[in-house]
Order: C-alpha cells, then structure tokens, then sequence
C-alpha cells in the first residue's frame, strides 16, 4: 500500500480556502479528517474535504474548533474511509476527548482488504499520538471501559436491526400509536450493554440535532428528521444498571459524552423513589433486578417496602422492581438474558419467560447471537453452558485461535495469567463464591488458600478490573458480570462438584459462601438443585468473560477429570508462549 499523508491546518475561512485549491485530492478524494480544541474533537470523512470544511466553519457547533487534519492516501475508498472515521472517533472517546459526532451509526461490515487498511489505521493513529491528538496508547484506550462502553461503537447487523426497529417502535408510541415494551434478549458478549448506551446517545442527539447534514449516508442518518427531533426533544431518558461497579462504570461514561450525563444512570432504587416518571427507561441486565427479597442492607430492605407503599398502596411480595420500572416510565426498553441469574433474589425465570413471550407476540423481541466478546464465536458460549447442564456435549469444539487451557496446576495457572496481563493487559484471576470473604474485614487474612499460595478476594466492589492491586485478587460473579477481560483466569471451587457414580453435576451447599446466594425469598424453600442453577449461571458467565483466552482450574477431583473431557491441557509448549 502507498504512503498517506496528513496535512494539518488551521481550521479558519484563509486557511481552509488556500487549502482546498492546492491539490485535487483536496476536492475529490476520499478522505478522512479531523476538527480539534484542546479538548473537543469530531472525525469526519468525505469526498470534497475542501467543501466540507467550509460547510463546518459556518456551523455554531464547530466554531470552537482551532486546527483541521486532513488524511490522504491514494488507495482509500468509501468503504476504508467510514472504517477509518468509525475507528477514529471509538479511539477519540476512550481517550477521554469529548467527540462531538452524532450517533447515526456505522455496521461493522467488510470490504475488500479490510486487514491491510486496517494496519495502515494503527499507523495514521501512531502519527496522530506523535502530533499530540492522542495521549494513551491502542492497547491502553482499548483496555478501558471508556473504550469498551462507548456509545460510538459500531454496531452488528443484528444490532442495527434491533436499534432501528426500537426507534421507529418508540417514535410511534410517543407520537399515539398503542404500544408495549420492547425486549432484546441475548447471551454473554452479544453486546446487550453496547446496544443500551448506544441507544440512548442515539436518542439524545436526533432530539438535540439542529439540522446539520451528516458526512455520509449511514441506515440510522435516516432516523434524523426534523419531524423526530421534534418528537424526542427534551424526552427523559434513563438507563438502569441494577450492578454496582458496572453501574459507576457507565457514568463515568456519560460524563465524558456530550449530550449525555452521568445522573442519567439509575440503580433501581433511583427509579423508585423518583416523584417524577421517565418517557423511557432503558434496562440493562434486566435479569439482575430484584424480587421483593431480603436486601443487602437494613436501608435498602426499608427502602424497597416504603417504594412499594408509595406505588402500590402495600409492600406485598409480589412487587418487583420490574413493577417500579413500569409505573415510573411510560415506555422500556429491557435486555434480558435469563441464564445470567445468579441470585435467588433475581427476577424469576418464569416471569422473564412471560416478558419475552409478551414482546415476542407483540412483534418487539430482538434476538442477539453473534458473538462481539469472545473471539472463539457464540458456539463457545453455547459450549460452556452445554458443559455445566444436564446434556453436555457429545466431543470437544475447535476453539480455533481462541486460547483455552485446562490446568491441574493452580500455581501453573496464576502464572500464565500474570504473564498474560504483563504482556497484554486486562487478565484476570475470577472464581465462584466457595471461599469465605475473610479479608473483608482483616486486610491481612487470606480468603482462598491452597498449598503455598494464599490469595484475597477483590478488595473493592466498584471499578475492580482497572484497580492496580486487582492483577494479584481474585474477582468474584459481582464484580465482573458486564465486563470484559482479554483473558479470564476461572477458578471453579468446591461449590460445584461432579458425582461419578451418577454422572451428574452437584451443588455443594456447604462450600458456598453467598449468603444472598442462597438465601430463600418470602415462602420459598431453595433445594440444591434450585441453587445449582444458580452457580451453574454463575461459573458459565466467569467462563466467558475472557476476549482472547479463557484458563480453568477445577478444585473438586472428579470435575477436574470430567471438565477434561471438554479443555484441552495446558502443556509445556502453550505454557512458554
């Protein structure tokens, strides 16, 4: 491939002018170019970066912006260049720049030598960070949550779909149409969070947008409409996140996007005691949301019966705070994915069973499978829950590239995940709740204890994975579901355990230490096997957390040789990569 180029310029009426006459390329080529202050940013392409440039400077919303950069290469076309922009403005955003670009979205599709452009990408990045643009390094911008939740990213063919369908779905409510909630329901890594924070920048820009064109023609551009702007402008918009850490995550999200704002982020608790309703909640992890259960807290078990009395005239066990959702919004939008309860007190199955069924025949269920998370595809994911069900697989899958390794060592596997986050970053150690959490309240003990090797749980809930001490803990269900790691290092304790004799998978009650976990709802009796459910869920999605690799070691004997069956080992030659 050719060499690029990158002019840069002052981004005024001279500048731009002289500019735009100098070369040919400046007025019919495909371009890709960027508008900058010391802290705002918006990436554009097109094919007159002269003309486009001048359009710019006579739009209010850019007339902060100092200096323009121009990349040229000969061999771009349409295609690298809405590639190159999309990429650009996902890098800008996990920098922490406030990128100024609507939300009208890019599929995420190939063309013709996508690979090749896509290295020349990682150089024109590296000559921008050199010029000053950039501050972090790619793997450093994307390792972080800024990155990873970013409302810019590019979304699935699946994804597009289902945004599209929701905004027409939502614009007909508003505008009188009878109308329901909508479901998007998917397993782990179908990228259920990113369709939810895309969503709602999505929603925000065609209510605040002004008019001005897009760059380029995209299958969202369409949605932008003098007619829906009028309609979404002003609409509140809230998105719930039930879990903690991930839940902080986000804001911090929505703090550094223009449009957005981090109060915008509700725990449930923030829904229910609202005196005022929202037009439209946005649900992530719909599954996480509480029954009427005993609580965390004395407050929060206070809390949940005063919200009940407030919506509903009593605290009966049947309120959930699905219920609260649905009396302070006048439209939602769930995403679901029912093998990821891990508590009793989640949502019951068979009440999320009758969510999807109801959107299902109001023709609002969106159904995600392709696999945005683990690189070995949506049949690893299949794989594993297959592995720890009652009909496991009949012979192993190839994990192609994915990197997969069955440990009998757990001093072999701490290793390789040490080694693994100095080279890559982002590996972690995580485990099912079979060891007390001892260190909570002496700093000093150990909670999961093998010969010679002690280690502690995480020591924080909220932003665990980005903590610099998180790399020698070891990371439960609840600080992890969410998140994505590059490798995922599972320790399977003796809370699960394989039976020979009937070749089955057991719950060890006595070896799990949630009290939460198995803790029985308002007249409910959990068996074992209603709480191997649970832990079944559990270890299924701390075995798919890792991006590039995954690394198990079971504790209980017969499960380490029954899970052999299904990993392959961990040998000396895959040890030393």
């Amino acid at each position: 491939m050719t060499d690029f180029r990158i002019d840069r310029l002052q981004f005024n009426q001279a500048a731009v002018g002289v500019w735009g006459q100098r070369n040919h390329q400046h007025r019919d080529w495909p371009v890709v170019y960027t508008l900058n202050n010391h802290n705002e940013v918006y990436v554009g392409e097109s094919l007159d970066a002269g003309g486009r440039l001048r359009q710019h400077l006579d739009q209010r919303k850019k007339s902060q912006l100092v200096e323009a950069r121009v990349i040229i290469d000969d061999t771009f076309n349409k295609s690298a260049c809405l590639d190159l922009e999309s990429y650009l403005i996902q890098l800008f955003h996990g920098d922490g720049r406030q990128v100024l670009n609507g939300n009208a979205g890019v599929v995420d599709g190939s063309y013709f030598q996508r690979e090749r452009y896509r290295k020349r990408f990682r150089e024109i990045f590296e000559h921008l960070r050199a010029d000053g643009l950039f501050e972090a390094t790619i793997e450093e911008i994307e390792n972080s949550d800024l990155f990873k939740l970013s409302p810019f990213k590019s979304l699935t063919e699946q994804q597009g779909d289902a945004v599209v369908s929701i905004v027409q779905g939502l614009l007909a409510d508003l505008r009188g149409a009878p109308g329901s909630g909508t479901v998007i329901e998917g397993g782990p890594g179908t990228g259920k969070t990113v369709v939810a924070i895309f969503l709602v920048k999505m929603l925000r820009d065609i209510g605040s947008w002004d008019g001005e064109p897009f760059d380029s023609e995209t299958y969202l551009s369409g949605t932008f409409t003098p007619e829906n702007a009028a309609t979404l402008e002003g609409l509140r918009i809230g998105l719930v996140v039930p879990q903690q850490s991930l839940r902080k995550s986000i804001q911090a999200v929505f703090a550094k996007t223009p449009g957005l704002t981090a109060d915008m982020v509700l725990s449930p608790f923030d829904v229910g005691k609202s005196e005022r309703p929202w037009d439209l909640l946005v649900v992530d992890e719909t599954h996480r949301l509480n029954q009427r259960a005993n609580q965390t807290s004395a407050q929060k078990n206070r809390e949940f019966a005063e919200i009940n009395v407030k919506l509903f005239g009593s605290d009966g066990p049947e309120h959930t705070q699905l219920d609260w959702i649905k009396e302070l919004s006048h439209q939602q939008v769930l995403l679901v994915d029912v093998k990821q309860r891990v508590r009793p007190a989640d949502l019951d199955a068979s009440m999320l069973a009758e969510v999807c069924s109801e959107a299902l025949s109001q023709g609002r269920l969106h159904r995600l499978t392709s696999q945005m998370r683990v690189r070995a595809g949506e049949d690893y994911v299949d794989y594993v829950r297959r592995i720890l069900s009652p009909a496991p697989p009949t012979r192993p899958i190839d994990f192609g590239e994915y990197d997969v390794r069955f440990f009998d060592d757990i001093g072999q596997m701490i290793s390789a995940i040490k080694s693994r986050n100095a080279d890559e970053g982002l590996a972690r150690l995580l485990a099912g709740y079979a060891w007390s959490w001892e260190s909570k309240k002496d700093s000093l003990r150990a909670d999961i204890v093998f010969p010679n090797i002690e280690l502690q749980w995480n020591s924080r809930v909220v932003d665990w994975v980005d903590s610099p001490k998180s790399v020698d803990e070891v990371g439960s269900i609840h600080t992890i579901q969410g998140y994505d790691l590059n490798y995922a290092g599972v320790i399977i304790g003796r809370d699960l355990r394989y039976d020979p004799v009937s070749a089955s998978l057991k719950f060890d009650r006595e070896h799990y230490y949630d009290k939460k976990g198995k803790q029985n709802n308002p007249g409910q009796k959990l068996s074992d096997a209603d709480l191997l459910e649970y832990v079944q869920n559990i270890y299924s999605v701390l075995l798919t957390r890792g991006i590039r690799g995954t690394y198990v070691y079971a504790v209980d004997p017969h499960l380490r040789e029954y899970l052999r069956l299904y990993f392959p080992g961990a040998s000396a030659e895959r040890l030393s990569r």
